[in-house]
């Protein structure tokens, strides 16, 4: 029998320590050719909003994940993602479980900034500044808290009421500044809806700069000089030569662009490089959840 699980009922089976393994092993395997990730089919509704169908398949297990993507919702008092992930048993074909799709997008996303920590920055970040309050920056604030609960943590975003109410949600995140950067700030997570960069500051080694938010081509989180100054990894290179907005207003060369995967058993150099992780989500980071979740489900 499928079983078919809420939002709380699909974060509990997904603890940010199992998921950040599982996309260690995820990534090496895509890279590999272990996991089959076709690009995702993107089709638009009104006002700009998405609906996105995407596809992963491996040995043990495939998922479908179906989700819409409204950036008005919230003004609604909706959420700005929606949508389900069908774990199926690629032995029998079989539906075994079907889990909420924003909450898989929320935390396997932030899992792949948090592997984006350990293989580029090698340590346990000092002090974070999340850009950005929204549902992916808590989910962010909910990673860090889990995997380096010593890291100081300050967030920053358009509206004062909006930092108020995350730091409520996120006890002991304070208010941060963009335009005055604290300077043992060493790195830096941006999780916004914003079509222009938001992130105006230098590329420096010793800060490592995670953009997660831009996901279209037409929208960049990253000033371009900063992009450009920066050593570049993607979590997908073929969605990231389609969808990284923040590398293709900057015209970077992307010969000079590697997959996370080529850092898996590398030196980290975030400490004495300026370093740049871009993700855009597959559907093979919806696997790696998928893997968790049926482990966890007894």
């Amino acid at each position: 029998m499928t079983q078919t699980l809420n939002a709380e009922q699909t974060a509990a089976l997904l603890p940010y320590p199992q998921l950040v393994r599982a996309l260690r092993t995820a990534v090496a395997e895509l890279a590999q050719g272990a996991i089959l990730c076709p690009a995702r089919q993107v089709e638009p509704l009104q006002d700009g909003a998405l609906l996105l169908s995407m596809i992963a398949t491996a040995q043990d297990v495939a998922v479908h994940k179906l989700i819409s993507v409204v950036p008005q919702n919230p003004a609604r008092g909706l959420p700005t993602i929606s949508g389900r992930v069908s774990v199926v048993d690629a032995v029998d074909g079989m539906v075994r479980l079907v889990l909420d799709g924003a909450t898989v997008t929320g935390r396997r996303t932030a899992a792949l900034s948090m592997l984006g920590v350990e293989v580029l920055l090698g340590r346990a970040p000092r002090h974070v500044l999340l850009v950005g309050a929204g549902t992916q920056a808590l989910n962010h604030a909910q990673a860090l808290a889990a995997l380096y609960p010593e890291a100081r943590l300050s967030v920053v975003a358009r509206s004062p009421a909006s930092v108020t109410a995350f730091c409520a949600q996120a006890p002991g995140t304070r208010a941060g500044s963009l335009a005055d950067l604290a300077e043992d700030i060493d790195l830096v997570i941006t999780c916004t809806t914003s079509r222009q960069p938001v992130y105006q500051h230098a590329a420096r080694a010793g800060r490592l700069l995670i953009a997660v938010g831009a996901f279209k081509p037409h929208a960049a989180e990253i000033a371009s000089a900063t992009v450009r100054a920066s050593r570049i990894f993607v979590d997908d290179p073929h969605g990231a030569h389609h969808e990284a907005g923040d590398l293709l207003q900057a015209g970077i060369d992307w010969a000079q662009v590697k997959g996370i995967s080529a850092a898996l058993d590398g030196v980290p150099m975030a400490d004495t490089e300026a370093v740049l992780f871009k993700t855009v989500g597959c559907a093979a980071w919806d696997l790696a959840a998928a893997r968790v979740a049926l482990a966890n489900s007894g």
